[in-house]
């Protein structure tokens, strides 16, 4: 029966991670639990919910743990009360002992408290992914891909593959990635450095989001896996497995506009354009349709928004650059709010076909690494 000692702190932190993929609405009662595996090499924390599942090992010799284990073996314990009581335990280390009936008594200076814990085996059995050709990359550079593209998707579960940031390695040797809810879409390529494997998948966004709370070292190397429906992101003490949406990505490249296609080139600062929407925004979120109109005559540049219960914005906006003819274009601010919030450096090019056409926003100096589209909206 299990028996260790265990710094407080270090427990709490794997058990905060390992949480990431536990979920109270599942519907195997068992995912509700925390799997705790005890061997002479370490303690390794299982959580899953059927979409992702969460492998976290803490070795035997990690000096920040200060762990020392008597006694070997595992149990299920309910995740969320069990975290809420480690949490609470007064002294810095614990003391972890099953009893009978797989109970569990923890012990922190003077605190003694018992919970019910149940058999290991009755946990389902989490696929595993065969270790073959892996893609090595750094956490940070895949969480900035992740960013610029994850608020794109769509949160309408009746079309399942866009509720995900599509992921694929192009025979350039470019990771690219796509997210779209087909009123927006935002594409970013990543070139890698040499790697065997090829795949074309689609990463659900709740995954990417989990993601970026369990690996929380922007600058430490992980290892992508992949096989049949699951994606496998490892490190050294971490296995964070994800189910992929099934179904084929549509074509988005033909969306994106050829550079004979545009009629006009406009520069912006990025502080001043967000600054500008936001305001405009505090009057759109007023009115039915929502939007706020661009008019570009000359050289002068004017955003309006009118709301008949609240009242108007007239702003004048200050191009660093115009190239191209005249448009009046309306559009939902949100989406221009949120492709600016992803945009990196102080100034973005914008660049119109047509008052009907998407148009297309780019860091400066920056011509195919990062692209975004927003559809404009029919006003009479």
């Amino acid at each position: 029966m299990i028996k260790f000692s265990i710094n407080k702190n270090a427990f709490q932190n794997a058990l905060r991670i390992t949480k990431q993929a536990i979920g109270s609405k599942v519907t195997i009662p068992a995912l509700t639990k925390l799997k705790i595996e005890v061997e002479d090499k370490g303690i390794t924390l299982i959580g899953s919910n059927g979409q992702i599942s969460i492998k976290n090992f803490l070795p035997a010799d990690n000096k920040d743990a200060n762990m020392f284990i008597s006694n070997t073996g595992s149990v299920l314990l309910e995740a969320a009360f069990f975290e809420n009581v480690v949490s609470q335990l007064p002294e810095v280390t614990l003391e972890f002992t099953e009893k009978e009936q797989k109970q569990v008594v923890l012990t922190s200076g003077k605190s003694e408290i018992t919970l019910k814990g149940l058999d290991a085996e009755i946990y389902p059995h989490l696929q595993e992914i065969s270790q073959g050709e892996s893609l090595k990359i750094k956490v940070k550079a895949l969480k900035e891909i992740f960013s610029e593209t994850v608020f794109a998707v769509s949160t309408q579960e009746n079309r399942p593959i866009f509720t995900g940031v599509h992921l694929e390695i192009l025979p350039t040797g470019e990771l690219k990635a796509v997210a779209t809810d087909s009123h927006r879409m935002s594409q970013r390529l990543l070139p890698l450095e040499q790697t065997d494997l090829k795949f074309d998948v689609i990463l659900p966004s709740k995954s990417i989001n989990s993601f970026k709370n369990v690996f929380t070292n922007d600058e430490e190397e992980i290892e992508i896996f992949i096989s049949g429906s699951q994606m496998l992101f490892q490190n050294e003490t971490i296995s964070y497995y994800s189910r992929l949406i099934e179904g084929s990505y549509p074509d988005t490249n033909r969306l994106i506009p050829k550079e004979s296609d545009y009629t006009l080139d406009l520069v912006f600062d990025v502080a001043e354009l967000r600054h500008t929407m936001d305001r405009a925004r505090l009057l759109t979120v007023m009115t039915t349709n929502g939007t706020v109109k661009l008019t570009v005559t000359g050289d002068s540049v004017v955003t309006t928004a009118n709301s008949p219960e609240v009242g108007s914005v007239h702003e004048e906006l200050t191009a660093l650059s115009k190239e191209g003819a005249d448009i009046a274009i309306s559009f939902n601010p949100e989406y221009l709010i949120d492709a600016l919030k992803v945009v990196k450096v102080p100034e973005v090019r914008v660049r119109f076909i047509s008052n009907v056409r998407p148009f297309t926003l780019q860091p400066k100096n920056d011509e195919s690494g990062f692209v975004q589209l927003i559809t404009p909206v029919r006003t009479n």
